[in-house]
C-alpha cells in the first residue's frame, strides 16, 4: 500500500469524476489522461481549456479516483472505453453482476464495475495501482471483488514527471551490464533489476518475463523467483515506476470487439 504522494514517469491513466454542484451532484465522468492535475482543471474550465463537453458547465468536479500503471496510451484507452460501456463491452458484460442496481447511486456503481474490470482479462494481469485522490470519497472494497493481490492501493496526489533523456548518446555509455539469463548486454531502457537488499542481479525485461512465466502461456507474469538470490518478487514491483516497462513484451491477444474503432477519444 502506497499512502504517500507519488511523482511518476511514462502515466497513462484512467480516472473517475464526482460532481458537486448541487444541480448535477452525484455525476460522473469516467476519462482517460496523460496528466491529472492539468486534466481535472480543464474539466473545470470548460471545453475553451480543453475539457469535455459533457462535463463543461456542470461543474465543480473532483477527481475522485484514477487507476493508473497502463503499458501504453492504447491500453488505457481501452480500460477508459470498457469502464465507459460496460455493457458493451465482450469482456464485461458476460459477467452476471454488471449492471446498475436499484439502490446503488452512480458513483457506487461506477466504482463496482471497475473493480470487476480489474479483476477481468487481460487487466488482471496487469501491475497496475488503484489510487484514491480524495480520501472522503473512499469505499470499501467488497473482499469477493478486490483489486488482485499484485495490485497497489494508493492514497494520495498524483504528479506526472517527464522522462529525462540520457545526457550521452554514446552507445557504450549506455549499457549497464549483462543479463543474468541471457549473458547479453543490457542496454538503460531495456534492463530490470532485483528489488532485494544486496542482489545485483540484472536482467533484460523479456528475459526474467520469460525465466518469470517457465512454461505458462501468459505475456505478462506475476511473480516469479531471482535468478539469483532466489527470492520471490512481485513483477508489478519491478516494473511498476520503470520507463519502457513493456517495450519487449507484446500482446498476442486482440480485443474481439475491435478495441481501436470503438475509441472515445
Amino acid at each position: 500500500m502506497m499512502s504517500n504522494d507519488s511523482e511518476i514517469e511514462d502515466f497513462y491513466g484512467c480516472y473517475l469524476l464526482y460532481c458537486t454542484n448541487p444541480k448535477y451532484k452525484g455525476h460522473t465522468y469516467i476519462g482517460y489522461t496523460v496528466n491529472p492535475n492539468r486534466r481535472i482543471q480543464q474539466h473545470n474550465k470548460g471545453v475553451k481549456a480543453g475539457g469535455a463537453k459533457r462535463t463543461s458547465s456542470k461543474g465543480p468536479w473532483d477527481m475522485v479516483l484514477i487507476i493508473h500503471g497502463f503499458p501504453n496510451d492504447v491500453s488505457a484507452l481501452r480500460f477508459e472505453w470498457a469502464w465507459q460501456n460496460p455493457l458493451k463491452s465482450r469482456r464485461l458484460k458476460i459477467l452476471p453482476t454488471i449492471s446498475k442496481k436499484k439502490k446503488e447511486s452512480r458513483f457506487e456503481y461506477r466504482f463496482r464495475v471497475a473493480c470487476n474490470m480489474l479483476r477481468t482479462a487481460p487487466w488482471n494481469r496487469l501491475p497496475l495501482t488503484f489510487r484514491w485522490l480524495k480520501p472522503e470519497y473512499k469505499i470499501e472494497f467488497n473482499p469477493l471483488c478486490a483489486p488482485p493481490y499484485h495490485m497497489a492501493l494508493a492514497y494520495g496526489l498524483v504528479k506526472t514527471k517527464k522522462v529525462d533523456k540520457p545526457v550521452d548518446e554514446d552507445e557504450t555509455a549506455r549499457v549497464l551490464m549483462r543479463c543474468k539469463i541471457c549473458k547479453r548486454k543490457i542496454k538503460h531502457d531495456d534492463g530490470l533489476k532485483c528489488i532485494h537488499f544486496n542482489c545485483s542481479m540484472h536482467a533484460h525485461i523479456a528475459c526474467l518475463a520469460k525465466h518469470f512465466l517457465g512454461d505458462s502461456q501468459h505475456i505478462i507474469p506475476l511473480n516469479g523467483e531471482c535468478p539469483t538470490c532466489r527470492k520471490t518478487m512481485l513483477w508489478g514491483d519491478l516494473i511498476r515506476y520503470k520507463k519502457g516497462c513493456y517495450q519487449n513484451l507484446q500482446e498476442v491477444e486482440e480485443d474481439a470487439e475491435h478495441w481501436t474503432d470503438n475509441l472515445n477519444i
